[in-house]
């Protein structure tokens, strides 16, 4: 039987033999109906091959789903539930459709884990490499219902920060290392890093745990960015300071060391490196018992503060140093 290819199915074909087993229909427009009280929320994101990803050491499968993970983040960030998914892709020539087929299985997959109801896809040629557009709508309870965000809430983020920026780095180093030996160990010995990058994973049910537990955060952010862009983000919005703890970030077990190894300060790579999908989010201090009760695999990190203290880390002598991230201004 002769392979299944772009060139022998065509678009159509394709797209329709992709959505073959799946609860998800092609060619359908991606509706959201949301229920009274409720508002929407939309996020997207465009990754490109050589820009974003590099497909030397990115399985394709572990690509789509980290896809779907980064609009998904930013919808529970939101406190939102998702409810629809759109995916464009963009498929260069040295891709046709088993490749294809891998990078929509990490997708649908990921739609599924994360409860979309409705996916959409398309598929067109590209002269630049492989390029992938997600959008993402969900619904969240109306702004009503979310409490003010207040000086001396607490900061809470999901786990580990800067291990998706080592993590890139291993994978970085192994593409230059010639032994293959040497790059297997390299990668086992930083594997969970090394996941971090590849394969970020959000509790899918965090949105439905915290409505149970009577928690609801008055602002979230996903770390997509690095930790610094987050707190400057939630400082932009809310028009109040923040104070994040340097001693109070949680790290990976061997972080420290490997930051030493590679010449990079652990604390720069949690505040800007970037791609660790962690939901940061500002926690009313009235349910603090609550929260750390029920939630337990976040850490407290710092706390909002009044205006005038802008957006600090403060070390563990007390010395504030003011955030920077990359694309704010100096004097934000």
């Amino acid at each position: 039987m002769a392979e299944d290819t772009f060139y022998n199915l065509g678009r159509i074909e394709a797209i329709r033999r992709l959505y073959e087993g799946s609860t998800y229909r092609p060619f359908r427009a991606a509706q959201t109906f949301p229920a009274e009280g409720e508002g929407v929320i939309c996020t997207s994101r465009c990754l490109m091959e050589g820009v974003d990803f590099d497909l030397t050491y990115f399985p394709l499968q572990h690509l789509g789903h980290k896809c779907v993970t980064a609009v998904t983040g930013s919808l529970f960030a939101g406190f939102a539930h998702p409810k629809t998914l759109t995916v464009r892709i963009g498929v260069s020539s040295k891709l046709d459709f088993k490749h294809m087929k891998m990078l929509w299985e990490g997708i649908s997959t990921a739609a599924r884990n994360y409860a979309y109801e409705d996916l959409d896809l398309d598929i067109a040629p590209s002269i630049n490499g492989l390029f992938i557009s997600v959008s993402a709508v969900g619904t969240t309870i109306g702004d009503s219902k979310r409490p003010a965000v207040q000086s001396k809430d607490l900061l809470c983020i999901s786990g580990s920060l800067g291990g998706a920026y080592f993590g890139f780095r291993i994978l970085e180093a192994g593409k230059k290392e010639t032994d293959e030996k040497k790059r297997s160990e390299l990668l086992e010995k930083h594997r969970l890093m090394v996941g971090d990058y590849l394969h970020p994973q959000l509790n899918p049910n965090i949105v439905d745990q915290m409505e149970d537990s009577g928690i609801i955060p008055s602002y979230g952010q996903l770390t997509d960015r690095g930790l610094a862009d987050a707190v400057l983000q939630t400082v932009r919005d809310t028009g109040l300071g923040a104070k994040v703890y340097a001693e109070r970030i949680p790290f990976e077990g061997n972080s420290f060391d490997l930051g030493r190894e590679l010449g990079v300060d652990t604390v720069s790579a949690a505040m800007n490196g970037g791609e660790d999908y962690r939901l940061l989010y500002v926690v009313p201090i009235s349910q603090f018992e609550t929260f750390r009760h029920d939630f337990q695999t976040f850490e407290v990190i710092g706390h909002m503060a009044q205006s005038d203290v802008g957006a600090v880390l403060v070390t563990p002598d007390g010395v504030e140093l003011p955030m920077k991230a990359q694309g704010w201004p100096e004097n934000e």
